[in-house]
């Protein structure tokens, strides 16, 4: 399958970048829904938006440039070309977080429950963007053998035959992971308790998925012989447990 879906004026659009606008739009709707039900100012919610979502590209790019730095220590310019892909999900979290902490604190609003109420919108858009990679044939996991692959639908058989060999379709197994994390996420939101509790879930669910799938890959970040991804998905699963603790006890002492 072609990476470009259209040509505009002249200009090639890829899947990527439409996946990922649409992951954008389809988040920015659900939270929007998610906000009228917990009583949030639909305004503050629109410019955490307009503030997180270039936050979490920039988060996204940074962090994956940063990793990859030899690739462009010589060619700076490519720092802008993110339409091939090269944006890292964690860069791109941690960017939105700063912003929306920034902005919450600035306005007097509880990080958390923003938080809770982006948090299925994040990992859908994670479900949805992962198809950005199938088009891109990125973020596959090693070689795999015809009779494993043809499992799979054709269309996917044929997107992960690279240079003569299958790969393992990891794309496809982050986004079912994330597609089942959003299910669960949407039900457990309706009995949550505890500002914080489902941001928190959302990391650590997503962190334990991330790390087993991490190992399968051949495109890992690396920090020095280890898998940035698998590292940074250990630090998210132990700070999002203390973190429930914390607020555990803070609203237990709050009664």
């Amino acid at each position: 399958m072609d990476s470009v879906a259209f040509n505009l004026f002249g200009i090639p659009i890829a899947w990527y970048g439409i996946l990922i606008a649409s992951a954008m739009l389809i988040g920015a709707v659900l939270a929007l829904r998610e906000g009228k039900r917990v009583n949030v100012d639909e305004d503050n919610l629109l410019d955490i938006f307009l503030i997180t979502i270039p936050s979490a590209i920039v988060g996204a790019r940074l962090y994956y440039v940063a990793f990859e730095w030899a690739n462009y220590k010589d060619n700076l310019i490519e720092i802008f070309d993110i339409r091939g892909g090269g944006l890292a999900i964690h860069g791109g979290v941690l960017g939105a977080v700063i912003a929306a902490i920034i902005y919450t604190k600035k306005k007097n609003i509880s990080f958390f429950k923003i938080a809770d109420i982006c948090a299925p919108s994040i990992i859908l858009g994670q479900a949805i963007g992962r198809w950005g990679n199938f088009f891109n044939q990125e973020a596959h996991g090693g070689p795999v053998s015809y009779e494993f692959i043809s499992h799979f639908p054709e269309f996917i058989q044929k997107q992960m035959f690279i240079g003569g060999t299958y790969y393992h379709p990891t794309f496809l197994y982050e986004s079912i992971w994330d597609l089942i994390i959003f299910i669960f996420l949407m039900i457990y939101r309706k009995k949550n308790k505890h500002n914080g509790y489902v941001f928190f879930i959302y990391t650590i669910l997503y962190s334990i998925g991330r790390y087993f799938i991490e190992g399968l890959r051949t495109d890992s970040l690396m920090m020095g012989g280890l898998r940035t991804a698998q590292v940074v998905s250990i630090l998210l699963i132990v700070i999002s447990i203390i973190g429930m603790f914390i607020i555990k006890v803070r609203d237990d002492r709050a009664l």
